[in-house]
């Protein structure tokens, strides 16, 4: 897992105090769009009814993720704007990130699969995590993206 010590937090927008709701903006405008040098519209109204992931060291936000419920009963809940510290990369934050959210996923929403939509370069990440892809490649935003869904996990069957 992560060869860094961290805690999880999960809490919805309003829990949120004002300099955790800052740092977590800044560090996806600072990775999504100043690092991917790529303008969109990041703050798309999504945030307000999503939950925030965040990993934390002593304080200092390491890496987060948003998820969304579920729309409609057997719609996927979402994961999206999965990103990791510039300043922490290459301590496997992504993979504790993203084990942490399939984790929350599953827990609230254990009936529905999961879906993403992941930065093309980054499937076979995703794949690891079980995720498979449902689209072609397309461009969001300029960058080559793909969707992916991974399933629920399932019982294990009783033989008799």
């Amino acid at each position: 897992m992560a060869s860094t010590t961290y805690t999880a937090d999960l809490k919805n927008f309003d829990e949120l105090l004002a300099p955790e709701l800052y740092d977590l903006l800044k560090m996806r405008v600072d990775v999504f769009v100043v690092e991917q040098n790529c303008a969109y519209p990041e703050l798309d109204g999504k945030d307000i009814d999503a939950l925030h992931l965040r990993l934390l060291e002593s304080g200092e936000l390491l890496a987060s993720a948003r998820i969304l419920k579920p729309r409609e009963p057997h719609d996927p809940s979402k994961i999206g704007r999965v990103v990791v510290s510039p300043a922490h990369r290459g301590k496997r934050l992504g993979d504790a990130l993203m084990s942490e959210a399939i984790s929350v996923c599953e827990r609230l929403y254990p009936a529905n699969p999961i879906a993403l939509s992941a930065q093309a370069h980054l499937r076979r990440f995703y794949e690891s995590f079980g995720f498979i892809g449902t689209s072609q490649e397309y461009l969001e935003d300029g960058i080559p993206h793909i969707d992916m869904v991974r399933q629920t996990a399932r019982p294990a069957r009783i033989l008799s």
